[in-house]
């Protein structure tokens, strides 16, 4: 049937749901690897150049998540959070497949076990109807507004069409 059973620990683990695609791939030696799929990350450098031009128009920093990591980062903060586990909050946002922003500083855990004092705004990536990431501003000194929130959901939006065709 195509199928294969993945144990809920290694699931859990590893941050797959229901229906997740999933790359498998043989090592020389013939063992399997199981990759969790990420239509994000097969254009990273699109991606980097994409983050690194909007940085440059509004000097605040920005990323572009999939449903697990930090995909591509531009500003201060870019070693920081590059490659790193998203949090269960800003999942849950995205699932949500809304625009939020934060226009105040506040806590917020964009990543796993790393909350910031930050104003921000989501947006959503949706391809097909499915939310696979975000495009995130935020600003751990300024309160960001209507223009950064315009700014992310155009950002979103593009980057869904883009990954469409």
């Amino acid at each position: 049937l195509g199928r294969i059973v993945v144990p809920k620990e290694i699931r859990r683990t590893l941050r797959i749901r229901e229906g997740d695609p999933l790359e498998i791939f043989t090592d020389r030696e013939g063992e399997i690897i199981l990759k969790k799929y990420s239509p994000l990350g097969n254009i990273m450098e699109f991606y980097k150049s994409y983050v690194n031009s909007i940085y440059e128009a509004i000097l605040e920093n920005i990323m572009i998540v999939d449903r697990d990591k930090v995909v591509a980062v531009a500003g201060d903060l870019k070693k920081k959070y590059l490659d790193k586990s998203i949090s269960s909050k800003l999942d849950n946002i995205i699932e949500q497949r809304e625009v939020v922003l934060e226009s105040k500083l506040r806590d917020f855990n964009f990543i796993e076990d790393k909350k910031e004092t930050a104003s921000y705004a989501i947006s959503p990536i949706i391809v097909s109807g499915d939310a696979i990431g975000a495009v995130i501003i935020f600003s751990l000194n300024n309160n960001l507004g209507e223009f950064e929130e315009k700014t992310v959901s155009i950002a979103a939006k593009f980057l869904g069409k883009y990954i469409e065709e």
